[in-house]
């Protein structure tokens, strides 16, 4: 019986037939799962879209303080101005950073600028008096000086290094008991869903090493308290952060919704201070741009601030481009062109594949007739068909994917280029040519248009230099890779121009690789 089976040509051929199906449906399977892939991606780009509404607050409003007797002053350094008003600290202004990322005449970034949005270092005490949101201080440039009726004295300085804010407080006991201070600070702020499409943004709190991070819409449903030695909570947005750093031990910290707004806040474990004793209790915030450099300078004075940055599933990627742009842009003094640079620096070091995949195309092209052979031959057992052609391929070393190749490649590069023009600061102002902003859409449309005409050209290579296929897979393959260009050219018309400018340089370059491996073939 076996015997008979391995002889039987029906059999043998329906075997066959089997495998040639299998082949030619997982061919046509990993293009249709791959355009499906891309397609979904763009609908939850669009989905997950900047939306300029707010989520209904489950916490009552907070009642407000009538602060307006308090006087107001202002800290400066070289990055940013903030004004001052007894325990709060508010309008903060990033010096470096325009507001409109399109117009460098448009003013400062502003955070905590809104109404009823600000940071508030404050004490709770336990025998006597502190300082509160209503006390009237008195100030010596930047230090501000209040005592209260038992006689102990309060001291704050207030220092800017980089983008941090950090306010020190110095108590002197001069009663003839110990007393205790309890430290604590707030941020309190809207929200900012508008800048939130595709990078992480709502509370951030560093916990006992550990980041924990909750958006703005389970912000507005449910209110989140840690427990940790040290650490820090605040808020981030697309670009920018907010956060306040305690440096005292056994904190306590939470974040929530107050009405229309979102409160973080800290609270530490009391200082004990002796009869004629002093201590100081400092409090850093951190108020500026989400740029790693600077949150890693950062660090030092805030511990864990530099792992705040979002780099998304393909972070092995992003640093190395984004520190590979920076270094670009040192040079030739603009990231369009650094963008451009990079592309080609890429496609010289994919060059090997890239060659290897050009020259199989071309033998694919000298296969023609000998397929033309196969084709008429076995015209009447489609599966002996598939199968020799299947061998042919083999023969030759060759693939009908193999022209596919490049372009998957470069999928992890896309996304990770995606996710650096997303968090890139500097990206966010970059001008090239008509483009104000690398880190936004074309506003004219230009770049995905082109690049969609240079990926048409590109296919229209490579099917001429397969030839028109009768085979049904690779016929198949053809057919949907046709709607390629249209489907990406719809699909990066939203995209940051950033990453449009390096998919059609790519494809430029990729025409000219093609064209030189075309040539030196024809004349070998």
């Amino acid at each position: 019986m076996v015997k008979y089976i391995n002889n039987n040509s029906g059999f043998q051929q329906w075997n066959a037939a089997r495998d040639a199906k299998n082949k030619k449906s997982r061919l046509g399977g990993i293009l249709w799962w791959f355009i499906l892939f891309l397609a979904a991606w763009w609908l939850m780009s669009w989905w997950i879209a900047p939306q300029n509404t707010q989520t209904a607050n489950t916490e009552p409003t907070q009642e407000l303080v009538d602060i307006s007797a308090v006087p107001t002053s202002e800290i400066s350094s070289e990055n940013l101005t903030a004004t001052v008003q007894g325990l709060r600290i508010s309008d903060v202004k990033l010096l470096k950073y325009a507001a409109d990322a399109s117009d460098d005449e448009s003013g400062p970034v502003v955070l905590l600028g809104s109404d009823n949005a600000y940071a508030l270092v404050g004490m709770i005490a336990n025998g006597t008096d502190v300082p509160t949101q209503t006390t009237v201080w008195k100030q010596n440039d930047n230090t501000y000086t209040w005592r209260n009726s038992d006689g102990v004295e309060f001291n704050r300085t207030i220092t800017v290094d980089g983008y941090v804010i950090s306010v020190a407080d110095t108590i002197k006991n001069n009663t003839k008991n110990a007393i205790s201070i309890a430290p604590y600070a707030e941020i309190q702020r809207a929200n900012d869903m508008e800048s939130s499409a595709g990078v992480y943004s709502g509370s951030v709190a560093y916990v006992n090493a550990d980041l924990e991070h909750e958006d703005w819409p389970r912000l507005a449903k449910k209110s989140f308290a840690y427990s940790t030695e040290n650490g820090f909570v605040g808020f981030v947005d697309q670009y920018w952060e907010t956060v306040l750093s305690l440096t005292s031990p056994d904190q306590t910290m939470r974040v929530k919704s107050v009405g229309d707004l979102y409160q973080a806040d800290s609270a530490a474990a009391p200082v004990q201070i002796a009869a004629g004793a002093a201590t100081t209790i400092t409090t850093h915030l951190y108020m500026g741009p989400r740029d790693h450099r600077i949150l890693d300078a950062a660090s030092q004075q805030i511990t864990g601030l530099d792992e705040t940055v979002d780099y998304g599933w393909f972070w092995f990627f992003v640093r190395p481009i984004l520190w590979l742009l920076h270094v670009l842009n040192s040079f030739v003094m603009n990231y369009g062109v650094a963008i451009i640079v990079m592309t080609l620096l890429l496609r010289l070091a994919m060059w090997p594949l890239t060659r290897k995949s050009y020259v199989s195309m071309m033998a694919m092209q000298k296969m023609q007739p000998e397929m033309a052979r196969i084709q008429k031959l076995y015209a009447n057992d489609k599966a002996r068909m598939q199968m020799e052609i299947m061998r042919l391929y083999q023969t030759n070393k060759t693939s009908p994917m193999s022209g596919c190749l490049p372009m998957l490649i470069q999928i992890p590069i896309f996304f990770a280029l995606y996710k650096a023009l997303l968090i890139s600061v500097q990206m966010r102002s970059a001008h090239f040519l008509w483009i104000s902003d690398l880190a936004s859409m074309d506003p004219y449309f230009i770049l995905p248009i082109l690049m969609g005409v240079t990926m048409w050209l590109q296919q229209h290579m490579q099917t001429a230099a397969n030839g028109p296929q009768t085979n049904d897979a690779v016929a198949q393959t053809q057919k949907m890779m046709k709607w390629m260009p249209l489907l990406f050219t719809v699909m990066f018309a939203w995209m940051p121009a950033g990453l449009v400018l390096y998919w059609t340089v790519s494809n430029i370059f990729g025409l000219g690789q093609m064209y030189y491996i075309k040539r030196i073939t024809r004349n070998s």
